[in-house]
């Protein structure tokens, strides 16, 4: 007849730790990995469908980037959801799929330069800094400015540039750019953001009154521009120079290298 292990009851002391273990370690892991599983279904969603992203290094940005650290922490729960969430100031910050589909059609290179117009929360930025060389940012509302440079340097996103300005006028100083992602809406495409754009580069840009954007894709080529409209849309429209008012010049924000 085979023997019976013994089986010996555990020291008071060593239940007390295992029962603790399980009541309280998993409660810190949950916190924290909420934000990347939601983070990760809200990459699958965007894979998904015929108008899907399939840029691979795009979705690896938007799976890296914690957009939760760009919204109100009131909102921090619905950060990955498909949809904009309010920031502050009647703005707000665009949809994932808005933001990477926007990405996804400059076509961005390790090796690029880019201009973002309209800074907002930090969060394209951020997205930008994580598949090109250097990225220039500006924010026309100072607020809005310094709170997205506070984020973006908070997490040590060291290539990308900001200022507080007219995005109108773009950043010359830091020109040409391969590309240039607008995230305000002018009825026309601003000059100096042509001037800018290197040879070859590519830009895109909501175009139109508040009630009838389009979101349009430019190649420049020979000094020309060639026009693609890709999607209709719905952005806040760029104020200053754009609807005639001049506002001062901003400072720089930040500079991380």
């Amino acid at each position: 007849m085979p023997m019976k292990t013994p089986v010996w009851p555990l020291p008071s002391c060593l239940v007390f730790l295992a029962v603790a273990h399980l009541m309280f370690c998993p409660l810190t892991v949950t916190a924290e990995d909420s934000f990347t599983q939601a983070r990760q279904r809200m990459v699958s969603e965007l894979a998904s469908g015929d108008q899907g992203i399939t840029n691979a290094r795009v979705l690896a940005a938007m799976g890296k980037v914690p957009r939760h650290e760009f919204v109100p922490d009131r909102l921090q729960s619905q950060a990955y959801q498909q949809r904009p969430l309010p920031i502050g100031h009647g703005q707000p910050i665009s949809e994932p799929y808005v933001v990477a589909f926007m990405t996804e059609k400059i076509e961005p290179q390790p090796t690029d330069r880019v201009l973002e117009i309209g800074t907002g929360s930090g969060y394209q930025a951020a997205v930008l800094s994580e598949l090109t060389a250097e990225v220039y940012t500006i924010e026309i509302i100072q607020d809005l400015a310094d709170q997205a440079a506070a984020t973006l340097q908070r997490l040590n996103y060291t290539n990308v540039y900001a200022r507080a300005g007219d995005g109108y006028k773009g950043w010359p100083e830091a020109a040409p750019f391969d590309a240039i992602i607008v995230t305000c809406s002018p009825e026309k495409v601003p000059q100096p953001l042509v001037d800018q754009l290197k040879e070859g580069g590519r830009m895109i840009i909501p175009l139109g009154p508040f009630n009838h954007q389009e979101l349009v894709l430019l190649h420049k080529q020979d000094g020309r521009l060639d026009r693609q409209g890709v999607l209709p849309i719905h952005f806040v429209p760029m104020t200053g120079q754009a609807q005639g008012s001049a506002i001062k010049p901003g400072k720089q924000m930040i500079n991380v290298n």
